[in-house]
């Protein structure tokens, strides 16, 4: 069984940090690219970052880019998402997937609020 358990959301004030992490299981986690998306409210999902196999190439929608970094640690089978300078429209439900710019699956996803 696949499963994906996100953590570290939380209340934050613009310009604030916050690291979101995510522990995978139920497959081979190093041979699957991983993804972060995010539903803010009322919206459709969005695509935030995804990182290859071995972590050396990552890719950000263009809104987080210089803000968000992805990373990940195969001996934990787990992914990250470090976020900077965040605002407003930041808030939403973040989840962790598995695949290169996916914006299905994930966990219950955990909640971001950024807001003053």
């Amino acid at each position: 069984q696949v499963t994906f358990e996100e953590s570290g959301g939380g209340l934050v004030q613009p310009g604030g940090s916050l690291r979101l992490s995510c522990v995978a299981s139920g497959f081979t986690f190093d041979r699957y690219s991983m993804s972060w998306y995010r539903q803010p409210p009322g919206r459709e999902r969005e695509l935030v970052a995804s990182i290859t196999v071995d972590g050396n190439y990552a890719q950000y929608r263009e809104s987080v880019k210089g803000r968000f970094t992805i990373s990940r640690d195969n001996s934990r089978n787990m992914v990250y998402l470090q976020m900077n300078n965040l605002r407003p429209e930041d808030t939403a439900v973040y989840y962790c997937t598995r695949a290169f710019g996916s914006t299905t699956g994930g966990g219950q996803g955990t909640q971001v609020t950024v807001s003053s």
